[in-house]
């Protein structure tokens, strides 16, 4: 089958790629501003890809068109397979009917940690030798690759695993199904990380979302587990709303907890106040400390014990994108992030701040996603950023006034429209020593390298 996926390099959709070309489907796609790491991890992988969305792609004559959900009415290419009534189908959808079906999927959502949990709990699976499928918007280090198709387990050289572990969004499937995606995934194992207000442009407020979530309680079913953080009272009223499966809790006494945690980031793992075993790693911050109990306890309902889900978990890689080392220069090191809500941003700082001790932060900003340009988080911005020494905001095409509301910290804070001046201001500030840390949900113009490049001129 010849499959034509429209906005192919989000990461959601890059990794749908991925899995129908490894289940031996012919795949090209097309989109816009392609940047890595998508559009390198497409083109090693062998599939085409065409830039924008010009109607002539029908004559590529796929036998299908996926639709991401960055497509809408309007889009040109979209608008001439509507009105020739060409096949379509959402990427959630392919999916579920394609390679979901009658696996053992355990789903991770939440508005933070996702990726990284997910990320985790397939590298644990991977490690106990249940060679798990699985599809993470980012790419786990530990793997290379953000997809890839379940493939034969050491303990069993008949079959293919049955596991498959998806990062499970809550954005919307596309512009003709307005659930979220996770409702098409059906998991045995569920993952509910925290839940905040997020996505403003799809979303009223958190009730909204809170009712998107209890949809994706509502399909796991009795004999499966939903795996929760104890401390969101969000979750809870989630929960509340009916829940069918047995839930298993973290971040509290009662359910799996992290104690005696030490400066380099080890720390016991506590179910039910029984030491389950000693995480000994290089990961800082309790998002991350909460983002472990989580795949523990998803992977022990798989049938790997904690022992061995610690012993994976102490060499586990970080994904990339996710506080990522991109070069030091002059003793000034340039990091990658992928925060973008301003819980994420001070969780990310804050770990930044613990790893460093007293050296300076940078923070850089590109408030990027949605909901950022909508304005509707703005207000958070400043306090979220308080552990930073200087912040740099880039604040060309938002909605709302980027230095006003920054105005709180303006004796740190500075805001340009202009990428060269905006590059200009941080090397001239950088000094041997400081640590700059580069947060977006997107390519960022390539900052990253851009700064490396500038600090090496000197």
């Amino acid at each position: 089958m010849h499959i034509h996926i429209l906005g192919i390099c989000g990461t959601f959709m890059g990794g749908i790629a991925v899995l129908a070309k490894a289940a031996g489907h012919k795949v090209t796609g097309c989109d816009v501003n392609v940047y890595p790491p998508m559009s390198t991890q497409l083109e090693a992988q062998g599939i085409e890809l065409i830039e924008g969305f010009d109607p002539a792609q029908t004559a590529l004559n796929p036998d299908i068109y996926v639709v991401g959900n960055v497509v809408s009415r309007g889009n040109p290419l979209m608008e001439e397979i509507l009105n020739r009534g060409l096949p379509y189908i959402s990427g959630p959808q392919w999916l579920a009917e394609n390679v979901l079906q009658g696996k053992w999927v355990l789903a991770v959502a939440g508005t933070h940690g996702k990726t990284t949990t997910s990320s985790m709990l397939a590298w644990i699976l991977e490690y106990a030798g249940l060679a798990p499928g699985f599809l993470i918007g980012g790419v786990p280090q530990n793997f290379g690759i953000s997809a890839r198709m379940p493939a034969v387990p050491r303990q069993d050289a008949n079959s293919l695993s049955p596991f498959f572990v998806i990062e499970a969004d809550e954005y919307d499937t596309a512009f003709f199904d307005k659930r979220s995606k996770f409702v098409h995934y059906r998991p045995r194992t569920a993952v509910l990380n925290n839940l905040e207000f997020d996505h403003a442009d799809i979303f009223a407020d958190l009730a909204a979302i809170e009712t998107q979530f209890h949809h994706l309680v509502r399909t796991v079913p009795s004999q499966g587990l939903v795996v929760v953080n104890g401390k969101e009272q969000s979750l809870q009223r989630v929960i509340d709303r009916g829940c069918w499966t047995p839930v298993e809790s973290f971040g509290t006494g009662t359910g799996w907890q992290s104690v005696n945690v030490d400066a380099g980031g080890s720390f016991d793992v506590m179910l039910k106040q029984q030491l389950q075993g000693r995480l000994s790693w290089d990961l800082l911050g309790e998002h991350n400390r909460m983002n472990a109990l989580a795949a523990i306890a998803a992977a022990r309902h798989a049938g790997v014990t904690a022992e061995v889900a610690i012993e994976a978990l102490g060499q586990f890689k970080n994904v990339k994108r996710r506080m990522e080392t991109r070069g030091v220069v002059n003793g000034i090191t340039v990091y990658d992030d992928f925060a973008h809500h301003p819980t994420a941003i001070a969780t990310t700082v804050a770990g930044l701040r613990a790893r460093i001790g007293n050296a300076r932060i940078l923070a850089v900003l590109e408030p990027r996603s949605n909901t950022m340009k909508l304005g509707v988080m703005k207000a958070a911005l400043p306090d979220s950023l308080t552990e930073a020494d200087r912040v740099f905001c880039y604040g060309a095409n938002l909605g709302w006034d980027a230095q006003q509301a920054l105005a709180p910290i303006q004796h740190k804070a500075a805001t340009f429209d202009d990428m060269d001046k905006l590059l200009a201001a941080i090397v001239q500030s950088a000094e041997p020593g400081d640590h700059i840390l580069v947060m977006s949900n997107g390519g960022f113009g390539g900052i990253h390298q851009q700064l490396l490049d500038r600090l090496q001129q000197g």
